[in-house]
């Protein structure tokens, strides 16, 4: 019985490691962009903490379960009736109380980071792309460029890529893997995030939230190249893209599968984004209305003074 129990623990420890041994890296493991790397190693640290204390509550466990085993006591043992210990019960409130204060700690200043320009890139103009989704496809927008993309994304290594992203259809969720977390798409607001690829290569791209049949199909690839080579395909999609016309863009809009398509234009034109900016320029245009309230506000107040100016006029005169 023995031999048949080491065989088959033997046996299942070969399968797990055989099996292990083929898998490819997680993506979120393999960061490729500044933003990714910081939440990779967010994801590190709590693996690491939470391997720890697993550790340590078993090493306990092993340790309380031998030393108080019945079989070591009198048959006449009764155990002291103790009420309380206060180092027990201060090590069993304290010590998650701190684990929580510092991953709270951990998790704002990784927001903050996440949610700003990408470390490293603030002093360079970024690359401002709509990212839009529809029923089962994602539009990009490069209004900068004057084209646009569907189901694949190309951007210049080495520089922060603004993502503005909403949704013609249900809330989906744009993920990147490799160069940061998911955000999500929605279709009464614009939401802002902020990305960057450290290096050129390929990297996959889909819609994490379900939106419905099509969901597992709802994906994207992302080239990452040099500047140059960005520049240099912009200019060949001016001279080979037919152009995106609001026919032609109501057509990509009807639920369903298609491959990858290029157009000169963007369908920003005719049928702009939401105009509720949740992000970067939220501050921006709130201070601009308030700046455009007080225009207004100053302007009635003169024009209320020159009536009132007209008519003591008219009053004098009669």
């Amino acid at each position: 019985m023995k031999l048949k129990l080491k065989w088959a623990l033997l046996t299942m420890i070969f399968t797990i490691v055989t099996v292990l041994t083929g898998c490819e890296p997680l993506l979120v493991l393999d960061p490729k962009g500044p933003q990714a790397e910081a939440q990779a190693n967010d994801i590190m640290l709590s693996i690491f903490l939470m391997s720890g204390i697993v550790i340590v509550v078993l090493a306990i466990l092993v340790f309380v379960l031998i030393k108080y085993r019945a079989s070591k006591q009198s048959a006449d043992y009764e155990p002291p009736h103790i009420e309380g210990s206060p180092i027990v019960e201060a090590i069993c409130i304290g010590i998650p109380i701190i684990i929580v204060i510092f991953l709270s700690i951990v998790s704002v200043r990784s927001n903050y980071i996440v949610e700003s320009t990408p470390q490293g890139y603030e002093d360079q103009e970024p690359l401002i792309i709509y990212a839009s989704s529809s029923n089962w496809k994602w539009h990009f927008s490069y209004p900068e460029q004057g084209i646009e993309t569907v189901n694949y994304l190309y951007i210049p290594a080495n520089r922060a890529i603004e993502f503005k992203l909403y949704s013609h259809g249900p809330i989906t969720s744009f993920w990147i893997p490799q160069l940061g977390g998911q955000k999500y798409a929605m279709s009464d607001m614009v939401t802002t995030l902020h990305l960057a690829a450290d290096v050129e290569g390929e990297f996959m791209g889909r819609n994490a939230n379900f939106s419905g049949s099509g969901f597992a199909e709802n994906v994207f690839d992302v080239t990452s190249m040099s500047n140059a080579d960005f520049e240099d395909w912009v200019e060949e999609v001016h001279e080979t893209a037919p152009a995106l016309t609001e026919e032609k863009f109501e057509e990509l809009l009807e639920p369903g599968h298609l491959g990858r398509s290029t157009y000169t234009g963007t369908h920003l034109e005719f049928s702009p984004a939401p105009s509720h900016d949740h992000g970067d320029n939220a501050e921006e245009s709130e201070h601009e209305h308030h700046e455009s309230t007080d225009k207004d506000e100053k302007s009635e107040h003169e024009n209320h003074g020159q009536t009132n100016e007209t008519e003591e006029s008219d009053h004098s005169q009669h």
